[in-house]
């Protein structure tokens, strides 16, 4: 089964991309669907752990399971049957002063229904992404 995914342009460096994109504590920020996450257990690293708390009220469970900085993530998350997973690849652009993030997300699931929520989520996991650098992007304050 494929990974679906896209390629989202941040207006830093993938250092500072990937410490802030990695962080579960940052993920309320720029995650539509979080209402906040709980449990972390562990370092910002390969094996950390923590519960998304969704704002439909699911709470998967999460963890870091590729860690190279600052130039590739990975997690896995599982909730009942589904079990879901994302990479991040980040380069640098014109020196450093920009980057941008490879990603890609699958779904599995029992059947058909992994494929159809992959299709369906990689646009809100690239809508969130953009968040993200939309933040940023902001002026600090």
């Amino acid at each position: 089964m494929p990974r679906y995914g896209g390629r989202v342009h941040f207006p830093s460096s993938r250092e500072v991309v990937f410490d802030y994109l990695v962080d579960p504590l940052n993920r309320p920020q720029w995650q539509s669907s979080l209402r906040r996450v709980s449990s972390v257990v562990g370092e910002v690293g390969a094996g950390q752990t923590w519960v998304d708390e969704t704002k439909p009220g699911i709470k998967p469970r999460m963890r870091t399971t590729e860690y190279v900085r600052p130039v590739r993530w990975s997690e896995s998350g599982t909730w009942r049957f589904v079990r879901a997973e994302l990479t991040l690849e980040l380069e640098d652009e014109r020196a450093g002063a920009s980057s941008y993030v490879d990603y890609r997300f699958r779904i599995h699931a029992l059947g058909p229904l992994g494929t159809l929520a992959s299709l369906l989520s990689v646009r809100a996991v690239g809508s969130d992404l953009r968040r993200a650098a939309s933040r940023l992007a902001a002026p600090s304050t």
